[in-house]
């Protein structure tokens, strides 16, 4: 008896609903669209994992996956359809706060410290890239992510941020397919182009914005200007990232494959 009750009950709320609820037809859908994600943010914690889990689950700041060190545990702390507070005040490509538009991945880390011989920075464990690369993989494939939108803090916030730091394994990433790289060959040729002579301030800062950093193109070697490129040569020549121009530097910023397609906050509107 109750449960014909129960079910009676239910064809009624039913019935309410078609009269004069909510109706939506959902059977137009749009060709015209894609995913809100649009670019991976890659850090580090600068914790341990008890620490990074308390920080990112009762803090002020979040992270859409946390992985550990040892062992190397994917953790999933906000749903990727949700925003995660990462990013901060950050910019790519014209695209500012990325929080709304990324997906933030933490890595346990310690991150650097400085020391009387100087800074040291905290390795990643090379499980730890294994299960990296297994989650970036999976959410490329998901999301419909372009090679040139996995990017470091560091690259869409210089002047404030420097992780995942010089000991991230880019290259790995690289071998994985996941984002494009110099070749050494490529790179040669171009230093050999340059003659020895170095291009100026305002032709470095014009390649860096193709790129994709914000950078003022004012022709100023300023510490802002310098922080991008040490941001960029961190990532591809971690060996020596001290911001200054060089040959080689410039001969990276022509090497490195990048899209020439119009960025999402450049395209027009109807």
């Amino acid at each position: 008896m109750r449960y014909l009750l129960l079910a009676f009950s239910a064809l009624l709320l039913a019935g309410c609903a078609g009269k004069g609820g909510l109706q939506i037809d959902r059977e137009h859908p749009s060709r015209n669209q894609d995913s809100r994600v649009q670019y991976v943010i890659i850090h580090y914690t600068s914790a341990d994992l008890d620490r990074s889990l308390q920080l990112l689950t009762r803090g002020e700041v979040s992270a859409h996956y946390l992985i550990g060190a040892n062992p190397p545990t994917i953790y999933q702390l906000v749903d990727e359809n949700r925003r995660a507070w990462h990013a901060g005040q950050s910019e790519w490509q014209g695209r500012t706060w990325l929080n709304a538009t990324s997906i933030g991945i933490e890595l346990v880390n310690p991150g650097y410290q400085d020391t009387p011989s100087g800074r040291v920075w905290g390795a990643y464990p090379q499980a730890q890239i294994d299960a990296l690369i297994l989650l970036l993989k999976d959410i490329v494939k998901r999301q419909g992510i372009t090679p040139e939108h996995i990017l470091g803090h560091s690259d869409i916030a210089p002047q404030r941020k420097v992780d995942p730091g010089p000991l991230f394994p880019w290259k790995r990433l690289a071998d994985a397919g996941l984002i494009p790289w110099p070749q050494p060959a490529e790179v040669a040729r171009h230093q050999a182009e340059f003659n020895g002579q170095l291009p100026p301030p305002a032709w470095f800062q014009q390649q860096l914005a193709r790129h994709g950093y914000a950078v003022a193109l004012d022709g100023q070697l300023d510490q802002s200007t310098r922080n991008v490129i040490a941001a960029f040569q961190m990532r591809y020549r971690p060996q020596r990232f001290d911001g200054e121009p060089d040959l080689e530097t410039a001969a990276l910023l022509l090497a490195v494959p990048t899209s020439l397609a119009t960025s999402p906050a450049q395209s027009s509107s109807m």
